[in-house]
């Protein structure tokens, strides 16, 4: 009985022993997509227009407590300024929604999948993701800070790339002061 005892007790250990030298395993954080923001900036001759969209699902991979990869869903159809008020802020949400711009009731999700991660620092990366807008997919770059239950992004979209046209210098000439510029930034919080 007692030799039973300690080939258990034996077994336990070294079981224990072998399951502590594993490497770890991913893992998976889902993002709180309640508490999360996804704000966006876009330019024009004549000012600026901010607003935000929704985050409908996201997570992010960690390894041994490093950042791995992540993959977010945004639902275009809860685009919004968030600069103006009334019939204006109507009227710009409609123009970004319609074919002009976004083309949400044919591509309501917008995604983005990290490609690559490569640490730049205490809890920073730079980060490579395959983003698509408008059902077209381009490489983008970015960073991205984690700290504790939060990360942030911030990153510079080409909105031509995505054939997002409406008073582009890119397609169009002669725009003057009607001129929109390409490129739009985006401010990501995430709660997970």
């Amino acid at each position: 009985m007692k030799k039973n005892l300690l080939v258990l007790a034996l077994a336990i250990i070294l079981g224990l022993t072998a399951t502590a030298t594993e490497p770890m395993n991913d893992e998976k954080k889902e993002v709180k997509t309640e508490e999360s923001t996804v704000t966006w900036k876009a330019y024009k001759v004549t000012g600026s227009h901010t607003g935000t969209v929704n985050l409908t699902e996201g997570s992010l991979l960690f390894n041994e407590g490093k950042l791995a990869g992540g993959d977010f869903t945004v639902d275009m159809s809860t685009l919004v300024s968030t600069d103006l008020e009334g019939e204006y802020k109507g009227k710009l949400e409609g123009h970004l929604k319609s074919d002009d711009f976004f083309g949400v009731a044919k591509h309501q999700y917008a995604k983005l999948t990290f490609t690559n991660i490569e640490s730049s620092g205490k809890n920073s990366y730079e980060v490579k993701g395959d983003l698509t807008i408008k059902g077209i997919t381009k490489s983008v770059s970015f960073d991205v800070s984690v700290y504790g239950s939060k990360a942030t992004a911030t990153m510079k979209i080409d909105r031509a790339q995505y054939d997002v046209r409406y008073g582009s210098g890119s397609f169009f000439d002669n725009l003057g002061d009607k001129t929109i510029y390409d490129e739009f930034d985006l401010v990501v919080d995430l709660v997970f």
